[in-house]
Parts: C-alpha cells; sequence; structure tokens
C-alpha cells in the first residue's frame, strides 16, 4: 500500500548525494505503487530511483532505462519496474513490448516521461517533480 506524502513546498537537493539520500528516505515509506516522475531531461529523476532501490536494499547498478524503456528489479520478493518513456512517440508503441502484463505483474513501478504514455499507463499513486535551480534541484511530492 502506499504511503499518503505530500510535500508542499519543495524540497531542495543540493547534489547527487542529497538526491540518493532523498530516494533512500522515501523508500521507508513507500514500498509499493506506481510513482510517476515529472521533470526535464537530466534533472535528476533517475538519481532518485537509484536512491530509492538502494534504500529497498539493491545494491547492483541501477542504470537509466531511457534506451532500453524497462529496467526490471527483483529485490526480497518485491517486483520492481523502472519505466523510461522519452523515447515514446505514440503509446500505442507501448502494446506491442507487453508494457501492460508487466507492470500489472511488478509490485513497484517508476515511470519516467509518463505524458508519453498517455492512455496506457495506470495512473500514479504518487508523483514526483524534479525541477533545476541552478546547480540543485527543487523536488515536489505529491500523492
Amino acid at each position: 500500500m502506499v504511503a499518503a506524502l505530500s510535500i508542499e513546498e519543495p524540497t531542495e537537493l543540493a547534489d547527487e548525494g542529497a538526491s540518493l539520500e532523498f530516494g533512500r528516505n522515501l523508500a521507508q515509506s513507500i514500498g509499493s505503487g506506481i510513482i510517476y516522475f515529472e521533470g526535464s531531461l537530466g534533472a535528476g529523476k533517475t538519481t532518485i530511483v537509484r536512491g530509492w532501490l538502494r534504500g529497498l536494499g539493491h545494491s547492483g547498478n541501477v542504470k537509466s532505462p531511457t534506451y532500453t524503456i524497462v529496467e526490471s528489479y527483483e529485490l526480497s520478493e518485491k517486483s520492481i519496474l523502472h519505466i523510461d518513456l522519452y523515447r515514446i512517440l505514440d503509446p500505442s508503441e507501448l502494446e506491442f513490448i507487453g508494457l501492460a502484463e508487466q507492470i500489472s505483474s511488478a509490485d513497484l513501478v517508476f515511470i519516467e516521461w509518463p505524458r508519453n504514455g498517455e492512455g496506457f499507463v495506470p495512473s500514479p499513486d504518487f508523483t514526483i517533480e524534479v525541477q533545476y535551480k541552478g546547480d540543485a534541484r527543487l523536488v515536489t511530492c505529491s500523492g
């Protein structure tokens, strides 16, 4: 079950380490559900996911799924998907890769660029928006 969490004011993350720690902290509250990540290219969405996965006990590599579209992880009997829809031009493309089946069988799903899958991906339980603020990032969470 997804815990209700809302951060009214954006949280400033000074660097990559702060983003990783932010993700690790989220892992303590949210271990399942559909999580949308909104934000510009390179804003740090995957870095937060990396921290989240570390917080759930993953010790291996966490790479961006920009080119593979989907990366999957099996942790403590939990199935996790990290999906990046940046390169998707038409949501119907997702049908051909069997994404609906993968999502329905996963416990936790991170979706970057969810608007590119509009009408195909399930509604989020939680949304994280990452924005640039100079060298830092501002993160707003709702759900």
